[in-house]
C-alpha cells in the first residue's frame, strides 16, 4: 500500500514533535481536522452542559449566563439563569441580539454580525477549550464589534478554536443586548422604577464576566488571570469596563483595538442619555407616565422606531442619518451608579489603574465597510491633481496646504499610489487612530501600569488590493484563523506567519501582560517621548513614533480646526 507523507505523519500521531510554524504548523492542523464528537460533561453554577469536541478543542455553545430579558425583564437589570436539571447540549450559537440590518461590502457582511435569528433570550457566551477539568489556563474573554447597535459573539471572526488549540488558552466570547434595548436611559423620564436601566448591554457584560469568574475553572481556565480584549465596538466595550465599579476585579489585563472615541475615551452624559431615549419615545407615542407599555411593544416596532422605519442601520456616530437613524446615540452614560467615570477622561479611571493595556489601529482604518455603494469605490485618486482635490475636500484645507502634506507622506511613502496614499490619510485622520493615541497617552501619565502600542500595516490583495489593511483585517490575524477567512485576507503565503506572530502576542499579553515573545523584535512599553510602536506588516518592526512627521502635521491642522 503506498504510505504518502501526510499519512504516514498521521500514523506517527502526537509522537512528532512538529515545529509551531511552517509545515509543522500546518501539518499538526490537517491532523487536527476531525467531525465533532460530543463532549464531556461539565457542571456549571446553574446546571450540567454538554458541549462537542472539534480539532481538540471542546467547544461549548450558546450557553446562558442571563435570563431572558424578554417582557418585563425588558429595559430591566439582567438577572442569572434559572438553574436546570439533567444535562444542556450546548452545541449551537444563541441567538443575536435584536438589532437593525447594516449593509456591508461582502468581504465583511454576516461574517462580522452574525447570521441567524434575534431574539431578546440572547444573554449567552461561546467557550473553547483545550482541556476541561480544573485548570490555570489564562481565559480571554472577547467582546464583538458592530458599534453597541449590532454584531453577535458568534461571527466567524471570533471563532477561538484556533486560539485554544494552537496557544493553550481558554477563550469566551459574549453576546449581549444593544441599541435601545441595551441603552435606553429612563431614570430621568420614568422614575425609580428604571433607575437602574441605564448601560444595560454594559451590566449583561459584567453578569457574563461574574460567570467566567465563577464557572471557568472547570473549562481549564483561571479566574485569575482574565484578559478583556475587543475591537472596533468591542474596544469601546473593553475601555467601557475601566470605569465600571462592579467590574473591578473581574479582569487583569485589556487588549482596546480600533476604538471610536465617543465610546472609549468618554460616555454620553446623562442629558445626551435623555435627549435620545425622549425621542424614541415621541417616535413610538410613548408618553413619560406610559413607558411600562414599551414592555408589551414587539421588537420589530423598536428597531424601525429606531431607524425611521426602515430596518437598516445607517447614519454617523453622532449624527442622524437622512433616513432617519438614530441607533448610534444608543451608547454607554456616566450615570453615577453603573459608570461613574469617563474610562479615559480627562485622565485614565483609577477604577482600572494597575490593568495592564494593549492598544492600536490599522493603517488604512478609512476605507469605508459600511455601504458597498460609497462614493470612495469609485472616485479614488488617481493622479497628483485628484489627490490635491481629495486632500483639501477631505481636510477642509486649501490646495497649497493640502500639496504641502501631501509632500511630507511622500517622503516616507514614496512608492504609493494616490490612492494608497488617500486611504493612509483617511486612517491617519479617522478617531479610530487618535482614540488609541489618547488612550495611550493617559495611560502612560497614570504610572500605574505598563501600556503597549501596536500598529497593524498588512494589507489585503482582495478586491484588486482596494481593502488594505481596513477596519477589521486585523481579526483572522488575532484569532490565528487566517484560512477560514480567505475572502478577507486572501491565500499569501505571508499571511500565516503572521497570524502567528500576532496571535502570539495578544496571547503572551494575555498570559503575562507582556506581548513580547521570540518571534518578535523586542517590544518596550509606550512612552509619549519615543512612542514604541510594533508595526505588525509581512516583516514586524518595533518603531519610535511611527510616520511621526504625519501625524504632527494632522495634529496642526485639527488645531486650526
Amino acid at each position: 500500500m503506498r504510505t504518502n507523507r501526510r499519512s504516514f505523519l498521521s500514523a506517527a500521531g502526537t509522537a512528532l514533535a512538529l515545529p509551531a510554524t511552517g509545515f509543522g504548523r500546518l501539518v499538526r492542523e490537517a491532523l487536527a481536522q476531525t467531525s465533532p464528537s460530543p463532549g464531556p460533561v461539565v457542571e456549571t453554577t446553574a446546571g450540567k452542559i454538554r458541549g462537542l469536541g472539534r480539532n481538540r478543542v471542546h467547544i461549548f455553545k450558546g450557553l446562558r449566563y442571563g435570563a431572558s430579558t424578554a417582557g418585563s425583564n425588558r429595559f430591566m437589570p439582567p438577572s442569572k439563569p434559572t438553574p436546570w436539571t439533567g444535562v444542556l447540549e450546548t452545541t449551537e450559537f444563541g441567538p443575536r441580539a435584536p438589532q437593525p440590518h447594516r449593509p456591508m461590502i461582502p468581504e465583511i457582511g454576516d461574517a462580522l454580525t452574525g447570521s441567524g435569528p434575534m431574539d431578546e433570550d440572547c444573554l449567552r457566551l461561546n467557550v473553547w477549550t483545550p482541556a476541561i477539568g480544573r485548570g490555570n489556563r489564562a481565559v480571554m474573554v472577547w467582546f464583538h464589534g458592530g458599534g453597541f447597535r449590532t454584531g453577535s459573539g458568534h461571527s466567524i471572526f471570533y471563532d477561538g478554536t484556533a486560539l485554544a488549540r494552537n496557544h493553550d488558552v481558554v477563550v469566551v466570547t459574549v453576546t449581549h443586548r444593544l441599541n435601545a434595548f441595551g441603552f435606553l436611559h429612563l431614570p430621568e423620564i420614568a422614575g425609580e422604577k428604571y433607575s437602574r436601566s441605564s448601560n444595560l448591554g454594559m451590566q449583561d457584560i459584567v453578569l457574563a464576566l461574574e460567570w467566567v469568574r465563577d464557572n471557568i475553572t472547570a473549562f481549564g481556565g483561571s479566574a485569575d488571570n482574565v484578559t478583556i480584549f475587543g475591537q472596533s465596538g468591542g474596544g469601546g466595550k473593553t475601555s467601557i469596563l475601566q470605569g465600571m465599579p462592579a467590574a473591578k476585579g473581574l479582569f487583569h489585563r485589556a487588549i482596546i483595538m480600533s476604538t471610536l472615541a465617543d465610546t472609549a475615551i468618554t460616555a454620553l452624559e446623562p442629558h445626551q442619555a435623555t435627549a435620545a431615549a425622549e425621542l424614541l419615545l415621541a417616535r413610538l407615542g410613548v408618553k413619560p407616565d406610559q413607558v411600562d407599555s414599551l414592555q408589551n411593544r414587539s421588537a420589530d416596532e423598536i428597531l424601525a422606531a429606531l431607524t425611521g422605519g426602515t430596518g437598516r442601520a445607517g447614519g454617523q456616530a453622532g449624527r442622524p442619518s437622512p433616513s432617519g437613524d438614530i441607533s448610534l446615540r444608543f451608547t454607554p452614560v456616566v450615570d453615577d451608579r453603573t459608570l461613574t467615570v469617563h474610562p479615559f477622561s480627562p485622565v485614565a479611571s483609577d477604577l482600572a489603574a494597575t490593568i495592564p493595556i494593549l492598544c492600536g489601529s490599522n493603517e488604512t482604518e478609512g476605507v469605508p465597510y459600511a455601504d458597498p455603494g460609497a462614493p470612495y469605490w469609485s472616485s479614488e485618486p488617481v493622479d497628483a491633481a485628484s489627490l490635491r482635490v481629495w486632500v483639501s475636500e477631505f481636510l477642509k484645507i486649501e490646495a497649497a496646504e493640502a500639496d504641502r502634506l501631501v509632500a511630507i507622506y511622500r517622503k516616507s511613502r514614496p512608492a504609493e499610489s494616490p490612492g494608497d496614499l488617500a486611504a493612509v490619510m483617511a486612517g491617519d485622520s479617522s478617531p479610530l487612530r487618535l482614540s488609541s493615541y489618547t488612550i495611550a497617552e493617559r495611560k502612560f501619565a497614570q504610572k500605574k501600569a505598563p501600556v503597549f502600542m501596536y500598529y497593524f500595516q498588512w494589507r489585503s490583495p482582495v478586491r484588486q488590493g482596494k481593502l488594505r489593511s481596513m477596519h477589521c483585517m486585523e481579526l483572522p490575524f488575532v484569532f490565528d484563523h487566517v484560512d477560514d477567512t480567505q475572502f478577507m485576507n486572501g491565500t499569501g503565503r505571508d499571511r500565516n506567519t503572521l497570524a502567528d506572530k500576532m496571535s502570539r502576542a495578544w496571547v503572551s499579553f494575555a498570559k503575562t501582560g507582556n506581548p513580547n515573545h521570540p518571534g518578535l523584535p523586542n517590544w518596550p512599553a509606550f512612552d509619549p517621548v519615543r512612542r514604541a510602536t510594533m508595526v505588525f506588516n509581512t516583516e514586524c518592526r518595533l518603531v519610535n513614533d511611527p510616520y511621526g512627521e504625519e501625524r504632527r502635521a494632522l495634529e496642526r491642522i485639527r488645531a486650526r480646526a
